[in-house]
């Protein structure tokens, strides 16, 4: 993708990312949501769903990029948002990285109140069952970072209700 220090280790289930994530996630409680960035076009502003959500909790920057159906790569302080994205000359975009979006801007400045992971567990068949999805509760609302299907989505509010919720603290 282009993105200096992007390395991602892809994890599939909740066990294997609860195993490798769970302390350092469970550690961000307390700290506020000081920034974030995601990759946008320059030329149609559109968010390209594809790369990492990057959120920084007071200096410590968590790396969220889900992939294919069922997996997810959670990466620490790997990426630098301030290096340009090369590699992309072949295309008519240009990525770029951006701190504009209206659903993560209100939690900027919040104090996180828990991390938790959450495993989507319809009660029919469905593609989708056992990804797993990163949230972030704040006093005033939480948003999690979901797999799309072979890309990432970001919520807000409270989930639906085939997701379980794994708290980690």
């Amino acid at each position: 993708m282009g993105i200096s220090g992007f390395e991602p280790t892809f994890l599939v289930g909740l066990e294997a990312v609860r195993e490798n994530h769970r302390p350092r996630l469970a550690e961000l409680r307390g700290r506020r949501l000081t920034g974030f960035a995601l990759v946008r076009f320059v030329e149609d502003g559109e968010w390209f769903a594809d790369c990492p959500v990057v959120l920084d909790f007071e200096g410590v920057r968590v790396e969220i990029c889900h992939w294919k159906f069922d997996e997810l790569s959670i990466d620490w302080n790997t990426i630098d948002t301030t290096a340009a994205i090369t590699g992309w000359e072949w295309s008519e975009f240009t990525p770029v990285w951006s701190s504009a979006d209206e659903r993560l801007q209100p939690f900027v400045g919040q104090e996180l109140r828990e991390a938790s992971l959450l495993e989507w567990r319809p009660s029919g068949q469905d593609l989708a069952d056992g990804t797993i999805a990163v949230e972030f509760a704040f006093d005033a609302d939480r948003f999690r970072i979901c797999n799309g299907l072979d890309e990432n989505t970001i919520e807000v509010g409270d989930p639906h209700p085939d997701f379980v919720r794994h708290r980690l603290g």
